[in-house]
């Protein structure tokens, strides 16, 4: 056999010299051929009980072996100087132990196949410390991040990003507490400021982005434990657990279950590979417990600018009364409006508590349970459906697959049965209307089955959202954003399944269509009887850019406007709210246009007459402003936790165009389809009649299609509103990012009283609009649009 060293006997001991060891052989200790060796308990030819391997690298394992395999409790040394003592299975780091790397970070908690896995608690070597979940070797869950300047971060993680809900404090005070994305203030949150002055509003990638207000110092503002108790922790940003917030290792030891299900046979020489592979998995460039978690960021308080555009002018006023109602475009004050605390006290509600609406006509009953059992329901049948029609050949629709036999009917009991999974809701029939026509449209608006399934269906669930309308229909929202899933009345259903033809015809033939895209209709009766209908469609609104206003058109001024008091940040406006015109592109304009005459004329075949435009609005900072624009503080993908400085903030520049059109590349841009786009791209005669994208400096480069990522020029029209007096209008023309699309097309009014009753509610004479040709109100329709988004002269 080949030795790594030289051997020779001394007083009937086997003595090894490597290098300046000197290894001691007792009865039963073996030596491979590699040069490692074995001390220890062994079960025929393998390792089994206690036992000492020595790698010829100078790594040391000392613990349990398990039939050749490393399981159970023990410690191993690197050659590196890292070390890891606890729990082992299977070969693998496996259970509760205490990892001590190189550099002296020290990470004690759970563990799974050699990555942290669970709970578990890090100090870094420069004194940071995490202390929280993690899942696949990053953090992930609840956890809290201290930095050694005093920050600190207590919330949600995602893949070793602060991602969800959390809170931020600076170690000057300051405070945060709402929701963060990739390691940005994003979403819906309050700002206290270490001198009591506080900001309720919203953000986006860090930066001030919607409506909020601002309470001076000293006025009376709202409960800040609404906010915080969700979260677990009181109004100073500490923790409320019922147990430690530090990870004990023993009580982790006790919670946890280690499988030994991984235990394989291996031969000795066996055991070497699959032991060595221990230490060759930690000391490789993929792998690094030394390193702080990476593609991570967080931002400072930015207070300097909010400071001084609030705090300031409320000089020589009332500090307990006045507040300012503000609204920001990616951190640039645009607008602002100076009211009383006192009427805006009952305006601000935390994250997660949508306001209560007016009672829903329709199935009162989907409360807590019922509604929580209906999403389990919806998600059951739909995962079904597209299981069993996806592997079917693709083919022609037939007529037959309109008609009334083209339904699927399955029953879902709670215990299962040979066709359906068993399931934790209450047992459901469940009803597919047309599943062949559904399937070829899903197909036609180029949306992959699995995608679509795991978009609905995935373990993160559906989301119910506040109706915007007055039909008492109950939203549903996927969880990527993609899908919205509404509830029919039966008369909705009939109209939809008899314009169904038709409709397939002409999205089939009309690739820009600005018409809803319907996705699948569903039935659910639950175990009472009770039946609840459903139609899947596109959000419109799934896009990566803020939607700061949203609005609902149809050319009507009757009970057309919202009240002022009822609007919110994601409140759907209408047509007496729009207080702007769009100026877009010639060909542009053209091409939207065309397309809403195509479906105009569509829709008035159908007998339909109140459908609606709905408008959605991303607008862009004025440019002109960079030097008070709020800083973010932005750090590189490439920086570590250990080295942000969160106190600090860097400057963020917008050049002074803010949208850019430029000739389209395929591969510069994202091309595939959403579930609200599908059409080509479309063509712009300031490039040339080129097919465009646009670019939004700082942010994104974007396809433009029809309904999707229009550039336009929005130009605010002067309305005279002594309500709003105290309002300062900071800007009149804004560059905006328009998205839209046609909703309501299920309202069919086929008879004369029907007509009349709907011009009246619409405000139009009845005598202009017959049943048999109901042009009068697409007139309208597409005349009021003409006003919106005027031609250039």
């Amino acid at each position: 056999m080949e030795k790594s060293g030289s051997c020779a006997q001394e007083n009937g001991k086997n003595i090894i010299h490597k290098g300046a060891k000197t290894i001691i052989l007792r009865p039963g200790d073996r030596e491979f051929s590699n040069g490692d060796l074995y001390s220890g308990e062994v079960k025929g030819s393998l390792p089994h009980g206690k036992g000492k391997y020595a790698w010829s690298d100078g790594t040391i394992y000392e613990g349990d072996w398990d039939g050749g395999k490393i399981s159970g409790k023990g410690k191993l040394l690197w050659s590196s100087g890292a070390k890891y003592e606890g729990d082992f299975s299977g070969g693998y780091l496996h259970g509760v132990g205490t990892m001590t790397s190189l550099d002296e970070s020290v990470y004690s908690g759970a563990w799974r196949m050699n990555v942290r896995h669970g709970l578990g608690r890090k100090e870094y070597c420069n004194s940071d410390l995490y202390d929280g979940s993690w899942r696949e070797g990053l953090q992930d869950g609840r956890g809290s991040y201290s930095w050694t300047n005093g920050n600190r971060y207590i919330g949600s993680w995602k893949r070793g990003i602060m991602c969800g809900r959390g809170v931020m404090r600076w170690a000057n005070g300051d405070l945060f507490d709402g929701f963060w994305s990739n390691g940005f203030r994003h979403g819906s949150g309050v700002y206290k400021f270490a001198d009591g002055c506080l900001y309720f509003g919203t953000w986006s990638r860090g930066l001030k982005d919607g409506k909020g207000v601002f309470y001076p110092a000293g006025s009376k503002h709202p409960s800040l434990k609404k906010w915080c108790s969700s979260l677990e922790y009181d109004d100073t940003g500490k923790f409320v657990l019922s147990r430690s917030s530090s990870v004990n290792v023993e009580e982790l030891r006790n919670l946890s279950t280690v499988t030994q299900s991984l235990s394989v046979k291996t031969s000795a020489s066996g055991t070497t590979r699959n032991s060595g592979r221990i230490s060759d998995r930690f000391q490789d460039g993929n792998w690094s417990t030394s390193d702080p978690p990476r593609d991570f960021s967080c931002h400072g308080p930015s207070s300097k600018s909010a400071r001084s555009s609030g705090s300031g002018r409320s000089e020589g006023q009332d500090k307990n009364r006045v507040v300012y109602e503000r609204e920001y475009m990616q951190g640039v004050l645009i607008r602002e409006t100076i009211t009383s605390s006192v009427d805006r006290s009952h305006k601000i509600r935390p994250p997660n508590h949508p306001k209560e609406g007016r009672a829903r006509s329709l199935m009162t009953f989907l409360k807590g349970e019922h509604n929580y059992y209906l999403m389990l329901n919806l998600q059951l049948g739909i995962r079904y459906t597209v299981g069993k029609i996806t592997p079917v050949p693709r083919r022609e629709v037939r007529s037959s697959d309109f008609g009334k036999k083209a339904r699927t009917v399955m029953f879902f009991p709670k215990d299962g049965s040979n066709l359906t999974p068993p399931h934790k809701s209450i047992d459901f029939s469940w009803k597919d209307y047309c599943p062949m026509v559904f399937r070829n449209l899903r197909e036609m608006f180029k949306l992959d089955a699995a995608e679509y399934m795991m978009s609905i269906c995935g373990d993160d669930g559906l989301t119910e959202i506040c109706s915007p309308g007055k039909s008492g229909s109950i939203f549903y929202l996927s969880h990527d954003d993609r899908f919205v899933i509404k509830t029919l009345k039966k008369s909705e259903l009939k109209v939809l399944l008899r314009m169904l033809p038709r409709y397939y015809e002409h999205v089939g033939d009309h690739e820009n269509t600005l018409i809803t895209k319907f996705f699948g209709v569903h039935r659910i009766t639950l175990k009472w009887g009770k039946k609840v209908r459903f139609v899947v469609m596109g959000n419109m609104f799934c896009t990566e850019l803020k939607i700061h206003r949203r609005y609902d058109l149809k050319g009507s001024t009757q009970g057309r406007f919202t009240e002022k008091i009822k609007i919110q940040e994601k409140t759907t406006l209408k047509d007496l709210d729009l207080a702007y015109e769009f100026h877009m592109d010639k060909l542009l304009r053209e091409a939207l246009f065309k397309q809403i005459y195509l479906d105009c004329s569509f829709l008035e075949s159908l007998h339909i007459i109140d459908y609606s435009l709905l408008l959605g609005l991303h607008f862009r900072a004025p440019g002109q402003l960079n030097d008070i624009l709020e800083p973010p503080n932005v750090m590189s993908d490439q920086e570590s936790v250990s080295s942000v400085d969160v106190g600090l903030a860097q400057e963020l520049s917008i050049p002074p165009k803010g949208l850019l059109l430029v000739t389209h590349e395929p591969n510069s841009v994202n091309t595939a389809p959403g579930p609200h786009i599908r059409g080509s791209t479309l063509r712009a005669f300031s490039v040339g009649e080129q097919e465009v994208d646009l670019i939004l400096p700082g942010t994104a480069r974007l396809r433009v299609q029809l309904g999707v990522n229009m550039p336009a020029q929005a130009h605010h029209k002067l309305i005279e509103d002594k309500e709003e007096s105290a309002t300062i209008e900071l800007f009149e023309v804004y560059d905006v990012v328009v998205y839209m699309g046609i909703i309501d097309i299920l309202q069919e009014y086929n008879t004369k009283k029907k007509v009349e009753h709907k011009c009246k509610s619409l405000q139009y004479d009845p005598m202009t609009i017959s049943v048999t040709e109901p042009m009068t109100y697409s007139k309208r329709f597409v005349n009021f649009l003409h006003k919106v988004f005027p031609e250039e002269r």
